[in-house]
């Protein structure tokens, strides 16, 4: 008997000692089968985004920015009544009961989203129902504070927070930064552990972009080309704004717009960024190009001069005429063919090139390319392949045959204003990591040199004569500033078929401010107007409009001529005899820079000039020279003067000119 009792006190002891040494195992050795299967028990994975990074303006202005929403979430497996708890939901997130029931009808399910970011009164009013089963996460939704700015270029998100158009598309990987993995814990019986009802999490952030748009000058052409929408009943209207030395963006806009808050509403139309992806035939705005490329090459003088047909120009089986019937141009000299914007003239510059200079010239200048501008979705454009037919070479030349960005040609004016150095637009300007605060700013990058310093001044002084009286771009003028540009006044291709849309158009204006020492770079076009077509009277209003605004908010000084150039206010004349220049030597137009540097008057005196129905910049021509100080009131030509024509120059040597 005690035989036995011994015997099983022995195997009690041995059992619990294999007991022990078991929990031991298991309590202090790690064993990746076990530990899986409490992590299934008691937590589960759920991966939120992080916070994505803010989009700001030059000046540190919100463009784009992110704030807090509450994501529902559930566990089917704790909720009772099932489809009660549907149709109570369905009603606040505006879904249908059969939609939220299929997502909680099944009884095994531990999680499943519900819906993501809810506005907090929703989630509000969600929570003070305190059922068990349904839990929230607090994440971060993305807004735009300004609804409208610059819309199609910030573009928007899916509804998994991916960055689908515009730069939040093109930067998405940086914006978003890493998602975080989050673990929601549960309690032996597998409810999640959540304190009342919601889920706060810490995620890092994506990273800033600051660019290199002003939101003044941005909202001053958006509102512009609205306007130009409205007022001429067109299609649409396109405008960008380029820094003249490092073509940088400074603001590009599409009209109409939409509320990028509520992109999915918008008709893909309006979400389109035209500036950069859509290309279409220029018109005359391509003269200034080709002239530029025939004067690099040593072809032609600003005062070569070209018999121009008398307005009617036979290439082949077809005839080019100019513009207008009644212009019956006779001998011009290139600077005049420009101004006037003569089809026969250009033609007979671009035979002179030939094909294969003329379609190098235009591939130096950016187009046919895609110019590596950080927005996505840019197009070529199209400069075709040789060999071209006359017919060809010849509408080319005005800006038919060949397709160009907004982009393209903003970016090809620029080169002219800089000195002749095509570089790549941008628009970002830095990027700032948010967890490390590093700092990583973009520098211009030069593409390559199209015209030496000298050419692009000869360029700049004939696109002046485009904007002065008998130029086409008069309506483009900015009262107390030089501006350089060309008009262009193209036919629609037709998108179905062969030829072009009757009396469909594409007006548009590309020129710098100012002209003399440009500071930016301004393309506008509208399309289709129906009220009106021709780019003089459609696109260079708007153009002066916009440069008008963006000189006086920079701070740049009217040009005040007494001693100083006329073209260069920081440059003073030098002691050396005046030259006299008659209206029968030159158009007052078409003077080269050097000409209108040395430019003086024979009136001179101490009596008030005749300045009577004279523009801006003839008045100042007129009074050069001359120790009088002119405040201008208005825009357009003199129609008054005080004091007037032929009285005595007061003693503050000021005299006022009323502009009509």
């Amino acid at each position: 008997m005690k035989s036995r009792i011994v015997v099983i006190f022995v195997g009690i002891l041995v059992l619990w000692s294999a007991l022990a040494m078991r929990a031991a195992y298991l309590q202090f050795l790690p064993n990746d089968r076990l530990n899986a299967l409490q992590n299934r028990q008691f937590q589960t994975k759920v991966s939120l985004p992080a916070r994505r990074g803010a989009i700001v303006d030059s000046n540190g202005r919100d463009l784009a920015m992110s704030a807090a929403a509450y994501s529902l979430y559930a566990d089917p497996k704790l909720l009772e009544n099932r489809k009660q708890v549907a149709k109570k939901l369905a009603k606040v997130l505006n879904q249908s009961p059969e939609s939220v029931y299929a997502k909680i009808k099944d009884g095994n399910r531990r999680f499943v989203w519900i819906q993501r970011m809810l506005e907090q009164d929703k989630a509000d009013e969600i929570k003070s129902w305190d059922i068990r089963g349904l839990s929230f996460v607090e994440e971060w939704r993305r807004v735009y504070p300004n609804e409208t700015l610059l819309a199609q270029t910030l573009g928007f998100l899916g509804s998994e927070g991916q960055g689908l158009e515009g730069l939040e598309l093109g930067y998405n990987q940086a914006l978003m930064g890493n998602k975080k993995k989050v673990m929601v814990k549960r309690d032996a019986r597998g409810r999640p552990l959540i304190n009342d009802g919601l889920m706060f999490i810490e995620n890092p952030e994506g990273t800033e972009l600051k660019l290199t748009v002003d939101s003044d000058l941005q909202y001053r052409l958006e509102s512009e080309l609205a306007n130009a929408v409205s007022q001429f009943e067109a299609d649409h209207a396109v405008g960008v704004i380029l820094d003249a030395k490092t073509s940088k963006i400074l603001a590009l806009a599409s009209a109409p717009t939409f509320d990028v808050n509520k992109a999915a509403k918008a008709p893909s139309e309006y979400r389109r960024n035209k500036i950069v992806t859509d290309a279409f035939e220029p018109g005359s705005t391509m003269k200034a190009f080709v002239i530029a490329a025939a004067l690099r090459d040593g072809l032609i003088q600003p005062n070569t001069k070209f018999y121009c047909e008398k307005g009617s120009f036979r290439v082949g089986d077809r005839i080019i005429k100019e513009a207008e019937t009644r212009e019956k141009f006779e001998d011009l000299t290139v600077s005049e063919i420009l101004a006037v914007s003569s089809n026969v003239g250009t033609t007979k510059i671009a035979f002179k090139m030939g094909q294969e200079r003329l379609r190098q010239g235009l591939l130096d200048f950016g187009f046919g390319q895609r110019l590596g501008v950080d927005l996505p979705g840019e197009a070529r454009g199209m400069v075709q392949g040789l060999p071209w037919r006359q017919h060809l070479l010849s509408n080319i030349s005005f800006g038919h045959g060949i397709s160009t960005t907004p982009l393209q040609i903003a970016n090809a004016f620029a080169a002219i204003a800089n000195g002749g150095v095509l570089n790549t637009p941008y628009i970002v300007q830095s990027m700032r990591d948010a967890e490390t605060g590093e700092l990583v700013e973009v520098q211009p990058k030069p593409i390559r040199r199209i015209l030496s310093p000298e050419q692009a001044a000869q360029m700049r002084a004939m696109l002046l004569g485009v904007t002065t009286k008998g130029g086409t771009g008069g309506n483009a003028r900015v009262d107390g500033f030089m501006v350089a540009g060309k008009t262009g006044t193209a036919q629609k291709v037709n998108p179905n078929g062969r030829g072009y849309l009757r009396g469909a158009y594409i007006s548009s204006f590309g020129g710098f401010i100012p002209a003399n020492d440009p500071k930016f770079v301004i393309y506008v076009a509208v399309d289709s107007p129906r009220k009106s077509y021709y780019a003089a009277t459609v696109a260079a209003p708007v153009f002066s409009r916009i440069a008008s605004y963006a000189v006086r908010k920079e701070g740049i000084a009217p040009l005040q001529l007494a001693e100083e150039s006329t073209v260069n206010p920081k440059v003073r004349r030098v002691a050396s005899e005046p030259k006299v220049v008659k209206k029968a030597e030159a158009p007052r137009a078409l003077l080269t820079a050097t000409e209108l540097d040395k430019v003086t008057n024979i009136e001179t005196g101490d009596t008030v000039p005749n300045l009577m129905n004279l523009t801006t910049r003839e008045v100042l021509r007129k009074v050069s020279g001359q120790d009088l100080k002119v405040k201008f009131v208005g825009q357009g030509t003199v129609s008054e003067v005080f004091p007037t024509a032929g009285s005595q120059v007061p003693e503050s040597k000021e005299i006022t000119v009323i502009m009509k």
